[in-house]
Formats: structure tokens, sequence, C-alpha cells
């Protein structure tokens, strides 16, 4: 099983920012600040942010990809509008993917430094 997961950014204090703000919607907080990285989570850090200032001045065009669960299809549509609101753009507005299953609502976003970040709820899921 996974234990966590990081992301690189050029910028640790903007992206410390954006993450304290779209996270907190999904209740996730920042736990950890180090020199170089800063973690969230709701008990322990299980996504890293991680300084790497060789990033290009141009964000990729594929970045990694970290989903993280909503309780609801409001907490998606609240990611999904603090991403748009601290600097971030969408890469897929908050609605059902039918594609990716029954139920299957989320939001895709893309932080200041290319990486596709995910909120996603399971309607009717048990």
């Amino acid at each position: 099983m996974i234990d966590h997961v990081s992301v690189a950014v050029g910028d640790l204090a903007k992206a410390t920012c954006f993450y304290e703000t779209l996270l907190a919607t999904i209740g996730i907080v920042k736990i950890e600040s180090r020199p170089a990285t800063v973690g969230f989570g709701k008990t322990y850090p299980e996504f890293w942010i991680n300084l790497r200032a060789d990033l290009p001045s141009m964000p990729p065009k594929n970045g990694a990809h970290v989903c993280f669960r909503a309780r609801s299809t409001e907490l998606v549509d609240a990611f999904h509008a603090a991403a748009l609101a601290a600097g971030g753009s969408s890469d897929g507005e908050p609605g059902y993917r039918p594609s990716h299953g029954d139920g299957y609502y989320a939001a895709f976003i893309r932080d200041p430094d290319g990486n596709r970040i995910e909120a996603v709820t399971f309607v009717g899921a048990k």
C-alpha cells in the first residue's frame, strides 16, 4: 500500500499557500514543514510538496497526477473553485465521468507547477 506521494514545485512558499487553500476544502491540512518540503494530511503527512528549484519556468504539459477522495460532490466543487481562486487552472470541470465508473464525480486542476490534481467522490457508493 502507498504511504505517501509527493510532487515537485518550483516555489515552496507559493505552493504551500496554494495547497493550504486547496486541500482545506476536503479536510486536509499542513502537518509538517521542513526547509525544502511540506507535508499535508489528515493524521499524518500523506501528500508532500518538494522544492525543485531547477524546474523549468514553464509548467510541463504532463505533471504528476494525484487524486484525493472527497466526501461529497459539493466538496469536489469547492476543491475546483478554490484551486482556480488560488492560481491553479482547470483541467476538467466538476462533473460525472461515466467512463471512469458509475457514480464517479470528479474535478481536475493543474497546480502552478503543472501537476494534475484531482478530487473525486463516488455518488451512490456504499
